[in-house]
């Protein structure tokens, strides 16, 4: 199990020192699309140059163009890149060709997908490395949370690993590692903290002993 750092609400300065407060804490980086909207694809080759040490990954949600973008993000160094469960096969062959063509690996978010267990086995028949089930920001206002998803998509997923996005935070990380994702991803449950390092720090201990079990 990896802990990813969700990088939102960030310019590239900003990101690295939160980066480097909690570097040996974290697994992987997550550039977010805020931040790729913001800075560009620069953001993604400036972190991994910093933290060579870290995967990176450039939420870029693909809908489209799903090999040109796969591409592009590899050449600035991400390698994890993430396309979205809602968009038609032909978008996701097309980004894991070109995935395994450069080495990385793909990441499919399935925020807003209607019939999440149906997509899923779908998804999963198409070779790409993580299935995320995510809850949005703006679900997350209105109280939702992705674990029931993960329990969904973990009961039909047979080839990726599972990935769980959507406000998590240290007092609601244990319920998420029961379920035994692969990966798990938080945001502001670390960014938004006074010591970030000591939250990290926890929630990485949380998900190492858990993987040990």
């Amino acid at each position: 199990m990896k802990l990813q750092l969700a990088l939102d609400l960030v310019n590239i300065p900003e990101a690295k020192e939160v980066v480097n407060e909690v570097k040996e804490y974290i697994d992987v980086v997550e550039i977010g699309t805020p931040v790729v909207i913001n800075e560009g694809l620069r953001a993604v080759k400036e972190i991994k140059e910093a933290f060579p040490s870290l995967q990176v990954l450039a939420d870029l949600k693909i809908m489209d163009a799903g090999a040109y973008e796969v591409m592009k993000a590899a050449e600035a160094g991400a390698d994890i890149i993430t396309v979205l469960g809602a968009t038609d096969d032909a978008t996701i062959k097309g980004a894991v060709e070109e995935a395994k063509k450069q080495g990385k690996q793909i990441l499919v978010d399935m925020i807003n997908v209607k019939d999440l267990e149906q997509r899923a086995r779908e998804v999963d028949a198409l070779g790409v490395d993580y299935i995320c089930v995510h809850t949005g920001y703006d679900l997350q206002a209105a109280g939702e949370n992705p674990f029931e998803q993960l329990q969904t998509i973990k009961c039909v997923v047979k080839n990726a690993k599972t990935a769980v996005a959507g406000g998590i935070k240290l007092d609601t990380l244990p319920e998420v590692v029961q379920s035994q994702p692969d990966l798990v991803i938080v945001g502001g449950g670390i960014t938004g903290q006074e010591d970030k390092k000591a939250v990290a720090t926890k929630m990485q201990k949380l998900i190492k002993q858990e993987t040990l079990i």
